[in-house]
């Protein structure tokens, strides 16, 4: 009896052992080949080509920049500005272009408008490049106030940079077009015009190019609504996240907050003219948004031009010469100074 039970108990042993075994090699081998693996794609890294860098931004040598000057406060917070200008100075005063550059009202900087002016610079323009307050420093109206402040820097400084203040365009592109067709419909409005500075100069802009700007907030959130989209289920960084931080609520919970950052809501008889250009691929921001401003601009009696771009998307990638009919409605509506003469 007793030797049948070691018997057994030295199977049950071997059985045991054996698959101490078995197992330990299929972790060997899964960690060969997972070193294998990472090894073989460290090799491919390397052996891939590096993305290409984007070009260097060369400054034309009948251009200049002056960057880093500030134009008011945000708040506490220094605001500033990049000059893109002629190097030589025309004797009349010139028409003024300000560039308000896009990202989601999250992220973005004033350099990235520079490559866009300098077309407009070399054309006659004094032209300004901003900064202001993103969605993580400030809710809205902080945006506009900022480029409202803008506008009455260059106003007050026109004498001394030799700018007509009678002649100031806006310019901006995803967020930063938003925030130009505030600015174009808001002009005289007192509740969007801060305590950046210059209270004593005007915000009033002459003209507008609006490039894929979304100005129906309002819309947008019965849309993302309709997808089923929740606040715990968005994407992080994404459009409804985005516009939630800019109007300090959930954007399908607040119709009031996103009907006050919308331009479309301020449309009037008496605004600028304005250019508005948007991609017909776009999927950032739907083309649906500038037909339907240019629309409630032409019914107020606006002079508005609506330009779909066929086949291209947000941001117009690669597609430099849709700065000509950027410069041509400026040209028409502001003057150069080749027109001055």
């Amino acid at each position: 009896m007793k030797s049948q039970i070691t018997r057994i108990r030295l199977l049950v042993f071997l059985l045991i052992f054996g698959l101490v075994v078995v197992c330990g090699a299929a972790v060997v081998q899964s960690a060969k080949n997972g070193s294998g693996a990472r090894a073989a794609l460290s090799a491919a890294d390397e052996a891939a080509p590096a993305p290409a860098p984007k070009p260097a931004l060369v400054i034309p040598s009948d251009v200049e920049v002056i960057h880093d000057v500030e134009y008011g406060k945000g708040g506490k917070i220094p605001l500033t500005l990049d000059i893109v200008r002629p190097k030589v100075q025309p004797k009349a005063p010139m028409p003024v272009v300000i560039f308000v550059h896009g990202g989601g009202f999250m992220s973005g900087n004033k350099g990235s408008g520079i490559r866009r002016l300098i077309g407009l610079a070399q054309h006659g323009y004094f032209c300004v490049t901003i900064d202001y307050r993103l969605s993580g420093v400030a809710t809205f109206p902080a945006q506009i106030e900022d480029c409202k402040c803008a506008v009455r820097w260059v106003r007050a400084h026109a004498k001394k940079y030799n700018a007509d203040p009678k002649r100031i365009g806006a310019w901006g592109g995803s967020a930063g077009g938003t925030l130009v067709g505030l600015l174009g419909v808001t002009g005289g409005m007192k509740e969007f015009e801060g305590q950046g500075g210059w209270p004593k100069e005007s915000s009033r802009v002459q003209a507008v190019c609006d490039w894929f700007g979304r100005m129906d907030i309002w819309k947008t959130a019965q849309e993302e609504k309709a997808r089923g989209v929740t606040k715990e289920t968005w994407v992080k960084g994404d459009i409804p996240e985005r516009l939630s931080a800019l109007v300090g609520g959930v954007i399908w919970e607040n119709p009031a907050l996103c009907k006050r950052a919308s331009a479309i809501t301020y449309v009037k008889k008496g605004d600028p003219p304005f250019l508005i250009m948007h991609g017909d691929k776009d999927g950032t921001v739907p083309v649906d948004q500038s037909i339907e401003f240019h629309a409630a601009l032409k019914k107020a009696g606006v002079d508005s031009t609506l330009q779909i771009v066929k086949g291209v998307g947000h941001g117009f990638p690669g597609r430099p010469d849709l700065d000509k009919p950027v410069i041509e409605f400026f040209d028409k509506h502001l003057g150069t100074r080749s027109k001055q003469k």
